[in-house]
């Protein structure tokens, strides 16, 4: 009798452990997500107001912000993140490298600023981020704005928009 308990126990304990791994790791699986190049042909353009990032349970988020609707960008893994007009390389903590490109400018129509940061290298604090390593600017050439994207691997991503924002996910894990 003793021992039927003493399984019983173990049983429930290892049903305890088990099952909330289990149910996070179902949650968080990065269904139709991929690490293959995404694109959008632009149909509308807005100019580019803010970059912000985001920590979720699942993965890391970042949003680009602007005045009117973007709907165009493109997304991939490089070997090397280069700055817009200039093709110099942009120096990006981690092993993977996202370029982001979205095809809005971060000027208005007279060349004034619409979006400003105090340093290039670290647009958005991602210390601590489980995926993100840096978020650093390429620049904003011919009407469109690029950034790069530090991570900590390869790791599969999203991307997809709202009536004024362009939002990057990158899962936490494959």
């Amino acid at each position: 009798m003793l021992r039927k308990v003493a399984l019983l126990i173990a049983a429930v304990t290892a049903v305890a452990l088990v099952a909330p791994v289990t149910a996070t790791a179902a949650t968080c699986a990065p269904v139709d997500w991929g690490s293959g190049a995404k694109y959008a042909s632009q149909t509308t353009t807005g100019l580019l107001t803010n970059i912000r990032a985001g920590q979720q349970e699942c993965y890391d988020r970042l949003v680009f912000d602007f005045s009117g609707v973007d709907d165009g960008y493109s997304v991939q893994y490089v070997s090397e993140v280069t700055h817009e007009g200039s093709g110099k390389p942009v120096a990006l903590r981690g092993v993977g490298k996202l370029q982001i490109t979205v095809k809005s400018p971060s000027y208005d129509q007279n060349g004034n600023p619409t979006y400003t940061f105090a340093n290039a290298a670290e647009l958005v604090d991602v210390t601590g981020y489980q995926t993100f390593r840096q978020v650093a600017w390429a620049g904003s050439f011919e009407g469109q704005t690029t950034v790069g994207l530090g991570v900590r691997a390869v790791l599969p991503f999203r991307v997809f928009t709202l009536s004024n924002r362009v939002v990057v996910d990158v899962a936490h894990v494959w």
